[in-house]
């Protein structure tokens, strides 16, 4: 299991608009076809380890996040972690180096102009993977 609360657990907030808003995830998702990336303001685990080690340790699930397009998996797959642990394919890694730019701008929007305009500005629509 991804232990990644462990070092956010002091961020706990003691109370509504706490430290949280000044948190930004940044997470693989194999949900999200390589090439894309999306910001979200809140939302659940969806079943990622790491985000399920965050919620338990901060208590929340009102964090942002920037999701990092990794997927689809490859049908058949019993075990994720197998996928997420093997060494990304060179074009996919190219996409993904590609959009560093562009991400890099996302998360300077969110800094200064908050989480809703940056996921207007920056989330495109996603065709499901065929």
């Amino acid at each position: 299991m991804n232990d990644s609360g462990r070092a956010l657990a002091g961020l706990r907030p003691r109370e509504p608009g706490g430290p949280l808003e000044n948190l930004l995830v940044v997470v693989d998702d194999v949900a999200l076809p390589v090439g894309y990336f999306r910001v979200r303001g809140r939302g659940s685990a969806g079943g990622h380890n790491g985000l399920k080690s965050i919620e338990a340790a901060i208590g929340t699930r009102d964090y942002a996040r920037l999701r990092i397009g990794v997927g689809p998996a490859p049908e058949g797959l019993e075990d994720l972690a197998d996928f997420m642990l093997e060494p990304m394919p060179r074009e996919d890694r190219a996409a993904v180096t590609e959009l560093l730019p562009t991400m890099a701008e996302a998360v300077e929007c969110w800094m200064d102009e908050g989480v809703a305009r940056a996921m207007t500005r920056y989330n495109r629509r996603v065709r499901p993977p065929t």
